[in-house]
């Protein structure tokens, strides 16, 4: 058989293949209706488990067998997003329940962030917020969440990752700990300096003081002076403050130059991070499951088994309704082994019916899946 002959042959089954999923995905639409009147979810998990041996058994050979698994796999998914489109159709699907706002209220407002002034996240706060709100620091992420859980803070602003280093992983575990809402995010440009003494200078330099992460951008500059000593401290104004407080003019430390304004430190030298865009994203927090009527992102998280497809699947309900996903970063989950957490960054407004469609399929077939936030 010649390959036309064999081209032909194929278009004539898959148009066969066409008419028969058409006539399947009318019937799916019949389950639909069914389980709208009698209230049954659309996934069983267990009966497409028991679907997937049957057609495996059907086919001959173990390559055709796992290739019908992962076919009705899809053919099945294909079918959920279906129903979940009709349920929505008759209003049965669960919206968020968030409350959309023209714009954040802000007058007035508590706002708490982690380390002392002139830390990047009192820059971060100052740059959302304005002079206007009561700013106040605590000392560590956690009680920076409590502040809000608990209402003594309107709002929380908190690093969640930065250009170069990467994700703030406690960050994101302290998410799952606390029921706070991201309402909002901003971004601070990192711009490390060299700050000594009023009558220092750079050559004078012994020691220099940091946070971990700070030193690690830094690493060039820091490299180009082996005989410098490294010390780690809790945040790069602390780092500042620590100058201060010795009076040595052989240390310096590594922080912004308005750590440095608000201390009284010499700038020794500016700019030496490694990466001159370098940049954190800070993330706003609240109390109150708010989103702007402009919101254009939201974020969420689900929990998956250590099964094959799972996350493939999940991530499928994103592209049956147009979702766009900006980040995926996964965690593990305490107490069981290789299953794991995800936090999941995707484009869109609460409001959009899409967006509806597409979380509330991942809610039924995820676990533990939570709306963080529309910002």
């Amino acid at each position: 058989m010649d390959l036309l002959e064999c081209r032909k042959q194929l278009d004539r089954i898959d148009k066969h293949l066409v008419e028969l999923f058409e006539e399947r995905m009318k019937i799916c639409g019949d389950v639909a209706e069914y389980k709208i009147s009698v209230g049954k979810p659309v996934y069983d998990g267990e009966r497409e488990q028991q679907k997937l041996a049957t057609v495996a058994e059907l086919a001959h050979g173990e390559y055709n067998q796992t290739a019908v698994q992962e076919m009705f796999t899809q053919l099945m998914t294909i079918s959920r997003r279906y129903q979940y489109r009709i349920l929505a159709e008759h209003g049965q699907q669960k919206k968020p329940d968030y409350e959309q706002v023209e714009n954040l209220p802000i007058d007035g407002a508590r706002v708490v962030y982690q380390g002392v002034e002139g830390a990047y996240s009192h820059a971060a706060a100052l740059q959302y917020f304005g002079e206007e709100p009561r700013l106040y620091h605590v000392l560590t992420f956690e009680e920076a969440m409590q502040e809000v859980q608990e209402g003594r803070a309107d709002y929380g602003v908190l690093p969640i990752e930065n250009s170069t280093a990467g994700a703030v992983i406690d960050n994101y575990d302290l998410q799952i700990k606390y029921d706070n809402y991201i309402v909002a995010e901003t971004f601070v440009k990192v711009q490390h300096a060299l700050l000594g003494c009023p009558d220092a200078e750079p050559s004078d330099i012994r020691t220099v003081f940091s946070h971990p992460q700070a030193l690690m951008q830094c690493s060039g500059f820091l490299t180009e002076h082996k005989d410098v000593k490294q010390i780690s401290l809790e945040n790069t104004a602390v780092a500042a403050m620590r100058v201060v407080e010795d009076k040595d003019k052989t240390q310096a430390a590594i922080a912004s130059e308005i750590a440095g304004r608000l201390y009284g430190l010499k700038v020794l030298r500016p700019e030496i991070q490694n990466n001159k865009n370098n940049t954190t994203r800070f993330i706003i927090l609240s109390k109150r499951p708010l989103y702007r009527k402009k919101a254009s992102k939201i974020s969420i998280t689900f929990e998956l088994p250590h099964r094959s497809g799972t996350l493939y699947n999940i991530l499928g309900h994103f592209i049956f309704n147009g979702v766009n996903m900006r980040m995926i970063e996964s965690r593990p989950i305490p107490g069981r082994s290789w299953e794991y957490r995800f936090f999941v960054d995707i484009e869109g407004n609460l409001a959009d019916a899409a967006i509806q469609n597409a979380l509330n399929g991942v809610a039924a077939e995820a676990q533990n899946m939570r709306i963080l936030g529309n910002y």
